[in-house]
């Protein structure tokens, strides 16, 4: 189908000082988890975007000199000539499918500790950022930059940035934001200084002035130079000439990047969860950049409907459609927008698995897309499949986020695939997941699914069709797959912090009741030890149904875990919010229907506290009675022809979403092939034998570089290097 007359304006090139995008798709820099340490993986997942129609790819934060050192979490360099090298995968990558390459060249500031570098920290005022949980180490604060240290970043920067384009790169960033040095340099509650780095807006600028006009002499007339900007706290700063000082920044520096990158000040704004934040957010807080600058401005608030992309564009926001979440949840968006496809957009839903992968230091994970960070481990391409030279009759018992993913896959390899659930609607536990506060969006992970199963021929689905062993048995598939899901259960969490022991009272739920529809009596108490969502998000929907409840849990926050996902401030606004009362620290002791006995996790002393009821957020296990049928009736399968049951998603471990859709597609993917089980294959670092080569070396592998014959995801040989 021809594009939509609609989103043709999203097709046009846009210039960038020398460099011409060819389109307004714009990936901005985003954190993978995929370091220098893994220079395949990482050019493979930028190259499927490239593939996919982003006009523009970036590279996540790349740090310019070892006093930016973020170790032990992810991060690129570009320090030295094995540097070099291993962005130029990506570039070629990249280049490949006619995309522009940016890299964000970086400096931590006070924000690093320089764990591995050993080396003091960098401050304008030896302010330490986020001093309650960085510094730990024994204490080791930032050191107040002098004018030397200001010269030797100076200096860092511009090397660096003839680094990047020797590697190939077309835009070359300046990053002043999210509590970086730039960033830090324009605050005042960093910035102490009395020289001319400091006081008036016009002097917290200089610094970062400096760093985009160092960058454009280095690399020349024929690259970019962009700025990245966070705007939130300056926009909230009245300004002396202009309503803010975001105004003033700008203003002051409209002429100078080439391009304007402009965020929030911190994760949870920036990237806010869809529970949270909806599509757009960013406006408020961004919406003047265009009328005091002539240059192009690029902006992201998790963008996935077209209309509301080309609003942004029409009515003057943004030049382009910045995307870092929505482009790792479908690499082909812009092509699926472009082709008149926009019904088989992966939609992100915000859950932000994607971020937590880089708190976790291992490669991007995504609940919508299986396949990212797997496009050269696995082979896995994100739109295309193996079709299978075998195919089989598949019963998939259990239409979930796992089972969907799986009947999608092994249609997609042109199996028969039959897909039954028990309930009236496919969804599994996102058929109750969806309905709690701020979780609508995450639906999207079945209707994507559904969408596109509903148009195979060769998948039929079906609901109310409850089946056990002798069902299965009858209809005698060639092989079975459950993902028959997990259950939640009531057991208490002990002093040793691992679950042990029933709590046995009829009115002790689990989530899994209130989901049937039974409701706790009042007052209750939600017990929470699985510390991801769930807890925090069934105390919101309690409260909203006007049920008086209290939160406890052992861990030192509500929902813990959600600092991973930037939700941890906003999940203990919205318990303020429903005037929750939340206790961490303790542990469940006893209930006797009246009362709870509550202990402290470190001291023992115990508290009383009255309720009628009892939620228990903790232990999920899988379903597990008709895997155990089926394998007991080995004998009665084979009999059948069926020649093997595999268990996926929750029925196998449970998990979060993402590793349902996951282990679906994993098994879909393999069933039938020679790869069933091996492992993924390991990258490895790029190194030379001198690896701190001259630029001329440099610039003459590049160009050598040029003559090497790659295909598509090609960067999978280790023999080249």
């Amino acid at each position: 189908m021809p594009c939509n007359p609609r989103y043709e304006i999203l097709f046009e090139p846009v210039r960038i000082g020398p460099v011409t995008a060819p389109n307004r798709f714009y990936q901005v820099p985003h954190a993978s988890g995929m370091t220098n340490a893994l220079p395949r993986v990482r050019a493979a997942f930028r190259e499927a975007k490239a593939e996919g129609g982003w006009g523009v790819i970036c590279t996540g934060a790349c740090s310019i000199d070892p006093s930016s050192d973020d170790a032990p979490l992810p991060f690129a360099t570009m320090w030295d000539g094995n540097d070099i090298r291993a962005h130029a995968l990506m570039t070629e990558a990249v280049h490949r499918h006619g995309a522009l390459a940016g890299v964000e060249l970086w400096h931590g500031g006070a924000s690093v500790m320089n764990r591995t570098s050993r080396l003091p920290p960098l401050s304008p005022s030896g302010i330490p950022w986020m001093a309650t949980h960085v510094g730990f180490m024994g204490n080791l604060r930032p050191k107040t930059m002098d004018k030397a240290d200001i010269r030797g970043v100076l200096r860092c920067q511009a090397d660096a940035a003839r680094k990047a384009r020797t590697a190939g790169f077309d835009i070359v960033y300046v990053y002043a934001g999210m509590g970086y040095l730039g960033y830090e340099f324009l605050l005042p509650e960093y910035n102490h200084r009395s020289d001319r780095y400091g006081g008036s807006i016009e002097n917290r600028v200089r610094f970062v002035r400096e760093m985009i006009e160092i960058t454009k002499d280095a690399v020349g007339k024929d690259c970019g130079v962009a700025l990245r900007v966070s705007l939130e706290e300056l926009r909230g700063r009245p300004g002396r000439n202009q309503p803010s000082e975001a105004h003033e920044l700008v203003e002051l520096l409209a002429d100078v990047p080439d391009l304007f990158d402009v965020k929030m000040d911190s994760s949870p704004t920036d990237c806010s969860a869809s529970r949270f934040t909806g599509e757009g957010s960013h406006e408020p807080v961004i919406d003047f950049v265009k009328s005091l600058t002539k240059k192009p401005v690029v902006g992201v608030g998790r963008f996935t409907s077209p209309d509301t992309m080309v609003s942004q564009i029409r009515r003057g926001v943004l030049d382009f459609i910045g995307g870092a979440r929505p482009s790792i949840a479908d690499p082909f968006l812009p092509a699926k927008i472009r082709e008149g496809r926009e019904a088989e957009i992966r939609e992100c839903i915000g859950c932000n698995i994607c971020i937590s992968s880089w708190h976790d230091g291992v490669p991007v994970r995504c609940t919508q897309n299986p396949t990212a960070g797997e496009e050269w481990r696995r082979g896995w391409h994100p739109e295309r499949v193996g079709r299978t030279d075998k195919p089989e009759r598949i019963l998939i018992v259990g239409g979930g986020p796992a089972g969907l993913e799986c009947a999608l896959t092994l249609g997609r390899r042109g199996h028969e695939v039959m897909l039954a659930d028990s309930s009236r609607t496919f969804g599994g536990r996102l058929t109750f997941e969806k309905t709690l506060p701020g979780l609508s969006a995450w639906n999207r992970v079945v209707d994507y699914r559904l969408g596109r199963l509903n148009e195979m021929s060769n998948v039929s689905l079906y609901p109310e069709s409850p089946l056990g062993a002798d069902e299965i048995i009858e209809l005698s598939p060639d092989r079975v797959v459950l993902a028959t899901g997990a259950r939640w259960t009531d057991m208490l969490y002990s002093s040793l912090e691992i679950p042990v022991g029933r709590l046995d009272h009829p009115d002790v739920l689990t989530p899994d009741d209130i989901a049937g529809g039974r409701l706790p009596k009042g007052p209750a108490l939600v017990f929470d030890f699985d510390n991801y969502y769930m807890g925090g998000v069934l105390t919101e929907h309690l409260a909203a149904q006007g049920i008086p409840v209290s939160y406890v849990t052992p861990a030192g926050q509500a929902s813990a875990w959600t600092i991973m996902t930037n939700e941890l401030p906003l999940v203990h606004r919205a318990l303020a919010r429903r005037k929750v009362a939340v206790t961490t620290l303790h542990l469940l002791k006893a209930f006797d229907g009246e009362t709870a006995t509550l202990a402290h996790l470190f001291t023992g002393e115990e508290v009383r506290v009255a309720c009628r009821s009892l939620v228990i957020v903790g232990l999920r296990l899988p379903r597990g009675e008709l895997f155990q049928t089926l394998t007991e009736r080995a004998d009665g399968l084979a009999a059948a022809g069926i020649r093997g049951v595999d268990r996926i998603g929750d029925a196998l471990a449970p998990g979060a979403i993402a590793h349902a859709v996951h282990s679906g597609h994993k098994l879909a993917r393999e069933i039938g092939t020679d790869i069933r089980w091996q492992h993924y294959r390991r990258d490895t670092p790029i190194v030379d034998a001198v690896a701190d080569f001259d630029m001329r070396t440099a610039a003459e592998y590049s160009n050598s570089r040029k003559s090497v014959r790659r295909s598509s995801f090609g960067i999978a040989s280790n023999k080249e290097f």
